[in-house]
């Protein structure tokens, strides 16, 4: 997946991190499981040098990890400049954004925020029996779920092709399960891999080509015009979709597939730290814009303020 699509920003670092054993765990009774477990240290924030001049008002925004079922966070270290302020903002309730302030910035001088998470990730398992579960009830969706029936930044859920297809696909299929899985299916067996710029959902199904991105949108766009929730989780450098269906109880669960690569539908073997859940975001500096990922951002006054966002794996 191009990384310029998911807006990591230009300093974006990556590596591999290591795999930690860990016992067998379900932190959602009903749903999905979970297995393997890893831990790692990612460090997050920003780097602010005043240039041609001192700087005022320095305002940064980037995306940290946030807790999750199969996800836990925790801060482990700072690396604080006295004159920086952290907070954090939660959007949406599906991710966080970590905001910099930086009041005065003489010329020459350097300013950084830098904030170690300790991320535990957790495999998610299919469940062993889905026979039970079923398309929620669109009227009764909680209003943090119902927004995952909507349109979203190039998931056309309106377009009268995507609705079409949500008739067609899953129409003789038994059980939500099936239903889902035929969507999945159907959209891994007639859009072809392929690299490319960002373009959406409608021109996914067009040109029969896209990447994790166009995949994952398709999918998510099909299943919201057939009334099932879905959603874009966002990894380091991909992304894939969850679904959402309700057990015989009525609680409901969200369940991973992988859209592009090898193969894998209610569950899921990756475990790289997720970045954010959703593909419709508000970010805090300007509520009226939407995002399909939350980008850095900077704003101040003054003179050229010399910016790098950090996004790195480090060492234990």
């Amino acid at each position: 997946m191009r990384t310029s699509c998911l807006l990591f920003g230009v300093f974006l670092l990556c590596c591999l991190t290591t795999v930690a054993d860990a016992q067998f765990a379900d932190k959602d009774p009903g749903g999905a499981k979970m297995g393997e477990e890893k831990v790692v240290r990612m460090q997050s924030g920003v780097i602010v040098r005043a240039v041609g001049g001192p700087c005022r008002g320095i305002v940064g925004y980037t995306a940290v990890p946030i807790e999750w079922p199969e996800q836990d966070v925790k801060i482990v270290d700072e690396d604080i400049s006295p004159t920086a302020k952290v907070s954090y903002k939660i959007i949406g309730g599906s991710a966080k954004q970590m905001i910099i302030r930086i009041p005065n910035l003489p010329a020459g001088e350097e300013a950084k925020a830098l904030v170690t998470f300790e991320i535990t990730r957790r495999e998610i398992v299919p469940p062993d029996d889905t026979d039970g579960y079923v398309i929620p009830n669109k009227a009764k969706l909680d209003r943090k779920v119902r927004i995952f029936l909507g349109t979203s930044p190039k998931i056309e859920v309106n377009d009268s092709r995507i609705r079409a297809l949500a008739r067609k696909l899953p129409a003789e299929e038994e059980t939500a399960w099936e239903k889902v899985e035929a969507i999945y299916d159907w959209v891994r067996e007639n859009v072809k891999y392929k690299n490319g710029p960002l373009k959406g959902a409608v021109a996914a199904l067009k040109d029969g080509t896209g990447d994790c991105e166009e995949l994952t949108s398709l999918f998510i766009a099909i299943c919201r015009a057939a009334n099932i929730p879905a959603r874009t989780i966002w990894v380091e450098g991909h992304c894939y979709p969850e679904f959402y269906l309700e057990d015989a109880e009525g609680k409901g669960h969200w369940f991973p597939c992988e859209a592009a690569g090898t193969r894998s539908f209610g569950g899921i073997p990756n475990l790289s730290p997720i970045l954010q859940k959703g593909d419709n975001m508000h970010p805090a500096y300007n509520t009226r814009d939407r995002q399909r990922y939350l980008a850095h951002h900077l704003t101040g006054t003054g003179g050229r303020p010399r910016v790098k966002f950090v996004r790195k794996v480090v060492g234990k």
